[in-house]
């Protein structure tokens, strides 16, 4: 082993909105905001962090020429509560589907899935 991962980060226009949406998400908290970088934990110490780019351009689902850049699987019991909730916070519906998964974007364009269990 090399290391061990500390967090996934997120490239957004605004990550201080997008931190909200994703403690939301997740049942996290805000452990640091500053101007151009805010992180979100959870109570087992999982991060989740979000760089300031100026410059992003969301990516397109499902379309190769436009990669994902980052996708996260959120584990849920209900989908049908879930999906309300994200829809709730500002996530969409993007096409894509599967028995046991839904595809979402975040307020800045990544997507997400919801995965549950049959």
């Amino acid at each position: 082993m090399i290391g061990r991962l500390h967090g996934v980060v997120f490239d957004s226009r605004k990550p201080a909105e997008l931190a909200t949406f994703y403690a939301e998400l997740l049942g996290a908290a805000v452990v640091q905001n500053e101007p151009d970088w805010v992180t979100v934990a959870d109570n087992t110490g999982r991060r989740v962090s979000f760089q300031r780019a100026p410059d992003h351009t969301a990516p397109r689902f499902p379309d190769p020429t436009a990669s994902q850049q980052v996708h996260l699987d959120v584990l849920v019991d209900d989908v049908n509560e879930a999906e309300r909730a994200v829809l709730a916070l500002g996530a969409t519906r993007l096409p894509g589907e599967g028995e046991d998964f839904r595809v979402f974007a975040d307020p800045a364009g990544h997507p997400f899935c919801l995965v549950w269990r049959n």
